[in-house]
């Protein structure tokens, strides 16, 4: 079967760059990948791990040959790498990028390069690098395009393409309702996490602290593990609707550091934050199919993980996400997540008959 694209360039090669061109790879999507960064290491790596098929540390008339280009460079980066490509690209190319600000961002490169649509897939690691790149990041992850009422039908078309076929689910939205709703749900808690371990790294305590910070601290604060100079981009580059963000946490926080005074208040605020948090992995009016999750205690002990899936892999149970929730020194836990509840059910009789509690 003929690929999607003929020659597709990704600029850009860290995790998310990486994992995008190892999807096109790996689904047969291209018939060439080309890779384009400033560092002759990355690309070194690229092409050791089988990201790319070429790599280039400088632009040219290769690009010109493109039908479909993907700018994966920091978001500080994207405007004068657009800036450099435009004198470059076929008129008849495709671009996007995969940005987690939109609206400088898109305002800029569609005004300079052909037929683009500006996207954010929402999948990340704190593991940053070309290293840690895998196709599985972007599986079933919602992929926000942003057009506007410049982007031309053939983009949307194209790209939308793009993004099922590498798996994940394409979401429209304006590019500022975009900022302002990713710095809730993205910015705001790297914010958080920053704050809540400077807290840690300023105390008089901070041996103390550092040894007793146990599965909640780590999982809270683990987005502050990720590259701060990639961070720091993101979250000036979009400070404006982060500075909105702020504002409605501060309120929040008084309003919780009030109701400490009344319990029962807090209780209701605390239930309704389960009834939220328990909610997430069910993504509502069909963007996702329904989730069916079992949470399962194992030892913290080598090869367990390994030891689930291949039980349920032999009784044909097909795990669609998994999540390490808990870490302790004699047990933890793992969630998972299955596409009916017959699959569900099922993976609870073989987990208990193997010996694992699923409470």
């Amino acid at each position: 079967m003929k690929p999607l694209f003929a020659k597709v360039g990704v600029f850009g090669v860290g995790l998310l760059g990486g994992s995008v061109a190892l999807g096109l790879k790996e689904r047969f999507l291209a018939e060439e990948v080309h890779a384009y960064d400033q560092d002759p290491e990355a690309l070194e790596k690229a092409l050791f791990l089988g990201v790319a098929d070429r790599v280039h540390t400088e632009l040219g008339p290769w690009v010109g040959e493109l039908s479909l280009g993907i700018l994966a460079a920091p978001v500080r980066a994207l405007l004068p790498l657009g800036q450099a490509l435009s004198p470059l690209a076929h008129p008849e190319s495709l671009w996007t990028d995969v940005g987690s600000v939109k609206g400088q961002v898109v305002a800029a490169l569609e005004n300079l390069l052909p037929r683009f649509l500006g996207g954010h897939p929402m999948a990340g690691s704190e593991r940053s690098g070309v290293e840690n790149a895998h196709a599985g990041l972007l599986q079933n992850a919602i992929w926000v395009l942003t057009p506007t009422e410049k982007t031309s039908p053939e983009a949307k078309e194209g790209v939308r393409r793009l993004v099922e076929a590498l798996g994940a689910y394409p979401l429209e939205m304006p590019p500022l309702l975009h900022d302002q709703l990713v710095a809730r749900i993205s910015h705001l808690p790297y914010l958080l996490a920053v704050a809540l371990n400077r807290m840690v790294a300023q105390s008089p305590h901070r041996e103390l602290l550092m040894f007793l910070a146990a599965g909640g601290f780590r999982d809270l604060t683990r987005v502050a593990s990720g590259s701060p100079r990639m961070s720091r981009d993101m979250v000036v580059e979009n400070k404006e609707a982060l500075k909105e963000a702020i504002e409605e946490l501060r309120a929040v926080l008084l309003e919780l550091e009030e109701l400490l005074e009344r319990p029962e208040g807090f209780l209701e605020a605390a239930e309704a934050a389960k009834r939220t948090r328990d909610a997430l992995p069910i993504v509502r009016r069909s963007l996702l199919p329904e989730m069916h999750d079992l949470v399962v205690q194992v030892p913290d002990r080598p090869g367990e993980i390994a030891r689930i899936a291949t039980a349920l892999g032999e009784a044909g149970v097909n795990i669609k996400d998994i999540e390490v929730l808990t870490i302790r020194e004699a047990a933890g836990a793992l969630r998972l997540s299955f596409a009916t509840r017959e699959e569900r059910a099922t993976a609870r009789q073989v987990l208990e008959r193997a010996g694992y509690r699923v409470p």
